[in-house]
């Protein structure tokens, strides 16, 4: 993880600006799909580009839109199952 870690900051803008926060159960990029392996740069930066968003525009609102987002995805699986 810390050689990814080292590769992506230098390739990447701002990267190691996600890492000055606690991660928490979630964040912008999980929540808007970029989640799971990282197939190419193109989809990090991207990724990284949501959590910086979140991180410069965090507010108590839109954790609570996330919670709600995350009782939805809790809802949805146990109803499919």
């Amino acid at each position: 993880m810390l050689l990814h870690t080292e590769e992506y900051s230098e390739q990447i803008d701002n990267f190691m600006e996600r890492h000055e926060v606690k991660p928490g159960i979630t964040g912008c990029a999980q929540v808007n799909g970029y989640r799971g392996q990282i197939k190419d740069l193109e989809n990090m930066k991207a990724m990284v580009n949501e959590d910086i968003w979140y991180i410069q525009h965090w507010s108590l609102w839109m954790d609570m839109k996330t919670c709600v987002i995350i009782l939805k995805e809790f809802f949805n699986h146990f109803m499919r199952s």
